[in-house]
């Protein structure tokens, strides 16, 4: 927990660094305007002048690689807005969350490309021919554009068709967990355990959704052949409201279902109870420990395997 506290105020920190940076770079380019618009080397830094040249006519080298800082700063700054709108709609809405994370991460591959070509464009290269070239076209499928197109499709279908949310509890080959993120090209999803694992979107091809809907908890609990079945019943009747009073987790229930089984031990009941997928193995847990306390009350013994030895004796 105290790790989780110090993660946050770290992050919290950052952003706060991140945002002050950013005004006052807008700032220094907004009063640059009025009080040092003739100067040479803020019109290098404004990335929306057109770049000065020397006096015979060509770019120096280093204004050039001032004004590819300028355009790192504008691009990184303006993509970064976006994604923190897109992070606080993600906050403030169920619905949506998906399609917020996924526009959060295309924003952030479109701003890196644009920043890409805003720097060779600095340098004095020709990024229309570049852009339009068949070379780099051919370069770009040959270097696996087809797998990326698969998966921002995926991704699209995944999030407009809302097969799941940020924050719904999925199974995927096996592996169960919370959907922390969705991007263009993947998908992150954490267990219980904090362990995470990465799928693409267009490997996620059958799923289970176990947030969809409420969840049943289910406690199978072993009595005594000596115990009265009856009795139990009854004291099972009389006290199950106060455990779902005493454990908000529990939406409806617990109930009551039955003997499930006849075991070599003993009598197997069940108890269910409707809960969100989330709080599932907790409320199975509360009710497991609940039933104990009630049974223990009440001289209701809950069995445990014994092994019976017979010693035969041969009397010659």
């Amino acid at each position: 927990m105290e790790m989780k506290r110090g993660k946050l105020k770290l992050t919290i920190t950052a952003h706060t660094i991140a945002v002050a940076l950013i005004v006052a770079g807008y700032v220094f380019l907004i009063v640059g305007s009025f009080l040092w618009k003739d100067n040479h080397y803020y019109q290098v830094l404004n990335p929306f002048v057109e770049f000065p040249l020397n006096a015979d006519g060509k770019k120096d080298e280093f204004d050039q690689f001032l004004r590819i800082i300028a355009l790192s700063f504008v691009i990184i700054t303006i993509t970064y807005i976006i994604r923190m709108i897109f992070k606080i709609f993600e906050v403030k809405f169920k619905r949506g969350r998906s399609f917020a994370s996924l526009m959060g991460s295309f924003v952030k591959y479109i701003g890196t490309i644009i920043l890409i070509f805003a720097i060779l464009s600095a340098l004095g290269i020709d990024t229309t021919v570049l852009l339009a070239s068949a070379g780099i076209l051919s370069l770009i499928v040959g270097l696996g554009a087809q797998p990326l197109i698969e998966d921002i499709f995926a991704g699209v279908f995944i999030v407009f068709e809302h097969t799941f949310e940020i924050g719904d509890i999925i199974l995927v080959d096996g592996f169960r967990g919370t959907v922390k993120e969705m991007g263009v090209r993947t998908t992150k999803i954490e267990d219980a355990g904090g362990d995470i694992k990465v799928i693409n979107n267009s490997d996620i091809r059958t799923l289970i959704n176990m947030t969809s809907k409420l969840s049943t908890a289910v406690c199978d609990i072993s009595i005594s052949y000596s115990d009265d079945i009856e009795k139990v019943e009854k004291i099972l009747k009389d006290n199950l409201d106060k455990i779902k009073k005493k454990h908000k987790t529990i939406i409806d229930g617990p109930t009551y279902v039955g003997v499930q089984s006849l075991s070599d031990n003993g009598v197997i009941i069940r108890i269910i109870a409707q809960c969100n997928e989330m709080m599932r193995y907790q409320v199975q847990r509360d009710i497991n420990r609940e039933i104990l306390i009630l049974f223990n009350k009440n001289n209701i013994t809950i069995p445990f395997p014994q092994v019976v030895v017979h010693n035969s004796i041969d009397n010659k």
